[in-house]
C-alpha cells in the first residue's frame, strides 16, 4: 500500500468536511493508534474527529501490541506471529519500528530467532524500551535510539505475556499466562524478585497511579486479583460480572476501568472500596483500554466489531465508535513534541 505524510492526499472515505478541519489541525496533533490483528496493520487515527487516516501495513504476522516513543514520533509494533498464547504457530522474530508522520517502517529490531515479543512499555525514566519476550521467558531491553538489544530480565516462568511498570521505572510485572502468576521484575538490577501465584490461568495486568497495587484478570472466576505491591501479595479480590481483561487505571488513581469481553461491557472499580460501581455498554469483544493522559477519555478496543469505543469518563457514556482495521487490540496515544 501507499504511504502518506501530512502534506499528503487523505483516503477519499474522508468527508470534504472532515478534510477541511484535518487540514486546519496541525500535523503535531495527539493520535490515537490501533494494532489490528487481523490485517497486520497500525491504524492511525484522529482522536478528535474519530477517523482512521491512515493503516500502515507491518510487514509481519502479526502484531498485535503498539507503544509509542516519548517524543511521540515513532511506533514500536513486536511482530508476535501467527497464533495465541501458548498455540502452535510462527514464533515471531522482530518488531517494526514505524515513522508515524511518514506513516511508514523506519527500522526493525531483529532478535535472531523466534521469541514471540508480545507487550512494549517505555521505561518512564530511562527512556529504553522494554518488551516481553514470552519464548525467552524474559523481558527484554532495547535502545530506541540505536535499535539493539542490550539486556534482559528474567521472569522464571513461560508465557510473560503483559507488562506493567512502576511510575519511577525501578520495577516490572509480567502476567504469565498459563502458569498463572504474576512475575516482579528489579528492572535496575536486571532480577527476578518474586513469583507471586494467582490462578490457573492469567490475563493482562495494569498498575495503579501511585504504585501501591497491581491488578491481572484471573480467567478461570470472575474476579480480578489486586496485588499490594509493598508485600508481593495478593491483597483483595474484586468480584466481576464477566471474566475480566484488559484493566487501566484513571490518572487521578480513583477509577480502575475493566474490560468484560464475554458480555460486551467496561466495568467501573471503585479503588477506595474495591467494588464494580458501573458498567458500560461497549461493542463485542473489547480487549484493551487506554485512558487519555487527561483523564478525560478512555479507548476501548472492540475486536470482533472492528471499532474503539471513546467514552466520556464525566458521564460515564460512550460518545464515539471510531472505525478501526479487524480484531483491533493494542492501544497507544502518541504526543508528538
Amino acid at each position: 500500500m501507499s504511504h502518506m505524510n501530512c502534506s499528503s492526499m487523505l483516503r477519499p472515505a474522508l468527508t470534504i468536511a472532515a478534510l477541511g478541519c484535518l487540514q486546519a489541525r496541525a500535523c503535531a496533533a495527539d493520535l490515537l493508534l490501533v494494532a489490528n490483528k487481523g490485517d497486520d496493520t497500525l491504524s492511525i487515527v484522529d482522536p478528535v474527529l474519530g477517523v482512521q487516516l491512515d493503516a500502515v501495513q507491518e510487514d509481519g504476522r502479526t502484531g498485535h501490541e503498539v507503544a509509542v516513543s516519548p517524543d511521540g514520533r515513532r511506533a514500536y509494533v513486536p511482530i508476535y506471529g501467527s497464533a495465541g498464547v501458548g498455540q502452535p504457530g510462527t514464533n515471531g522474530h522482530m518488531i517494526r519500528v514505524i515513522d508515524i508522520d511518514k506513516r511508514s517502517i523506519v527500522g526493525t529490531i531483529d532478535f535472531g530467532k523466534g521469541v514471540r515479543p508480545h507487550r512494549p512499555v517505555f521505561g518512564p525514566k530511562n527512556g529504553l524500551l522494554y518488551v516481553t519476550t514470552e519464548l525467552n521467558e524474559a523481558v527484554t531491553i532495547i535502545d530506541p535510539d540505536t535499535l539493539k538489544i542490550i539486556g534482559s530480565v528474567p521472569t522464571g516462568e513461560a508465557q510473560s505475556h503483559m507488562l506493567a511498570i512502576s511510575s519511577d521505572g525501578s520495577k516490572g510485572y509480567t502476567a504469565n499466562v498459563k502458569p498463572g502468576s504474576v512475575s516482579v521484575l528489579d528492572l535496575n538490577a536486571r532480577t527476578l524478585t518474586a513469583t507471586i501465584p494467582i490462578a490457573p490461568v492469567v490475563q493482562r495486568i495494569s498498575i495503579s497511579t501511585d504504585d501501591r497495587w497491581v491488578f491481572t484478570a484471573d480467567e478461570t472466576k470472575l474476579r480480578l486479583v489486586v496485588i499490594d505491591t509493598a508485600t508481593n501479595a495478593i491483597s483483595a479480590s474484586i468480584p466481576l460480572p464477566g471474566l475480566g481483561f484488559g484493566t487501566a487505571p484513571t490518572p487521578g488513581g480513583k477509577w480502575l476501568l475493566v474490560a468484560l469481553p464475554a458480555i460486551q461491557m467496561v466495568g467501573v472499580v471503585d479503588l477506595s472500596t474495591m467494588k464494580v460501581v458501573r458498567k458500560i455498554d461497549v461493542p463485542k469483544a473489547p480487549q484493551e483500554i487506554l485512558v487519555r493522559p487527561d483523564g478525560a477519555v478512555a479507548y476501548v478496543s472492540c475486536d470482533a466489531s472492528k471499532q474503539v469505543a471513546v467514552i466520556d469518563l464525566a458521564d460515564w457514556k460512550v460518545t464515539k465508535l471510531i472505525d478501526v482495521g479487524p480484531v483491533a487490540d493494542g492501544l497507544a496515544w502518541a504526543a508528538p513534541r
